[in-house]
């Protein structure tokens, strides 16, 4: 690496000073973790750095696709995703290079350990996917660091529903059994949002409205890092607090599969944890980039929290919708408090009462499976189900896709 490569370039504003990450760290924590979960000098540095670079093999792709054309090279880059490089006649070079390094899985990837994690993904039926929108995504907003891009290309203050619904499309696809093998559709859709993304990254830097002093780059691996942390990190952490207890062999499972399909969404390998350990030390560091809450902060909360009013249901509808949406808030409150929760403009009497009522039941299930593995096939294709169904009720008749981005979106070609 350059010595240009290795310099510290400015914090942008929304960095907090070095002196104000730091925190004690509690004794059990330590132990946990074999360390302090402060980052050291060199590590705040080589983080804050990462504001300032995106995704570099496929923001070089797509300079290339403009060059070429974006609609003759988008019809290639779709047959590659598609059928794999081999099946492009005579490929450009750029095309070959980018899916050769793609569809060639690095060394330490383990398909038994990428199934265990699906199965594992399948059991916990909706307990991830609350955990994944009302802690990760709903806490998420309070560090405003990430909520800039998520404004200005209008995906959850506008149309809430139906960006909620095409990032759910994503997760079921790659969740599918054998989702992220080549051509799988974890592993299409994944390459999908990983090209929406550099169109984000490039368009949104041209916009006078893009303060590059105060936010960075958009969509920078410190966002893709935080972002792929919540899928495991953040996830494994509040499935037990759900009432499932994660065991050490399902962590592992569950941190290798989002470790590969981050890899393929273009977070840099130097930045993936093995362990969840590891994960936790590597999330704190991310959050320290960012802002407090703020004006975004409370609109995407909003957005978020209005989102089941408007799925579907075949009876009952305004009824199911209604709960739904307590159902959610209620989760959001048991993981996030009170104090929090105002912070985010949301409703503070709504009290953590769905996840206290199915807690128990939640737990004596999952440890049923343990002592009669017989019944953790049913649990898993029982787990899978409700997940497909919850994903049906957000798009209704509307087609299931991931997201195609419209003319005022900045990813729009």
């Amino acid at each position: 690496m350059s010595a240009a490569e290795n310099a510290v370039r400015p914090a942008p504003r929304r960095v907090r000073p070095f002196e104000k990450t730091r925190t004690k760290t509690p004794l059990w924590q330590r132990l946990w973790l074999k360390r302090d979960i402060s980052p050291t000098r060199p590590e705040y540095d080589a983080m804050v750095n990462e504001l300032w670079n995106g995704d570099a093999r496929m923001d070089e792709l797509l300079e290339w696709m403009y060059s070429y054309g974006h609609r003759e090279s988008r019809l290639l880059f779709n047959k590659a995703m598609e059928s794999g490089i081999d099946s492009v006649p005579d490929a450009p070079e750029p095309l070959k290079a980018f899916f050769r390094y793609v569809e060639k899985r690095p060394a330490w990837v383990d398909q038994e350990l990428l199934d265990e994690g699906v199965r594992f993904m399948h059991r916990t039926a909706l307990a991830a996917p609350y955990v994944l929108r009302d802690l990760g995504l709903m806490g998420g907003y309070m560090l405003s660091g990430f909520n800039q891009t998520l404004v200005l290309t209008g995906a959850l203050n506008r149309g809430a529903s139906a960006r909620i619904a095409e990032t759910g499309k994503w997760w079921i696809d790659c969740t599918e059994i054998n989702g992220m093998r080549r051509g799988g559709p974890g592993y299409k859709s994944t390459l999908h949002v990983r090209l929406v993304h550099a169109l984000v990254r490039r368009n949104l830097q041209q916009r006078p409205d893009w303060d590059s002093t105060e936010w960075g780059i958009p969509v920078s691996q410190v966002d893709m890092i935080a972002t792929y942390l919540a899928f495991c990190v953040v996830t494994l952490g509040g499935l037990r607090l759900l009432g499932i207890p994660v065991t050490p062999r399902e962590s592992k499972a569950m941190m290798h599969f989002w470790n590969y399909t981050c890899w393929l969404m273009g977070v840099d390998e130097k930045w993936l944890c093995f362990t969840e350990g590891e994960g936790v030390v590597r999330l704190y560091h991310t959050l320290m980039t960012q802002s407090r809450t703020n004006d975004t902060s409370r609109e995407l909360a909003a957005a978020l929290a209005r989102e089941p009013l408007d799925r579907h249901f075949d009876n009952l509808e305004s009824l199911r919708r209604q709960l739904a949406y307590h159902q959610h808030l209620s989760v959001s409150r048991y993981f996030l408090g009170k104090d929090k929760m105002a912070m985010l403009g949301l409703p503070t009497n709504e009290l953590p009462w769905f996840p206290l009522l199915t807690m128990m039941p939640r737990f004596a299930g999952y440890a049923g499976q343990r002592l009669l593995p017989v019944l953790r096939k049913g649990q898993e294709a029982r787990g899978r189900k409700a997940q497909v169904d919850a994903l049906a009720s957000m798009f209704g008749e509307r087609e299931q896709s991931i997201i195609k981005p419209g003319e005022n979106h900045p990813a729009h070609t």
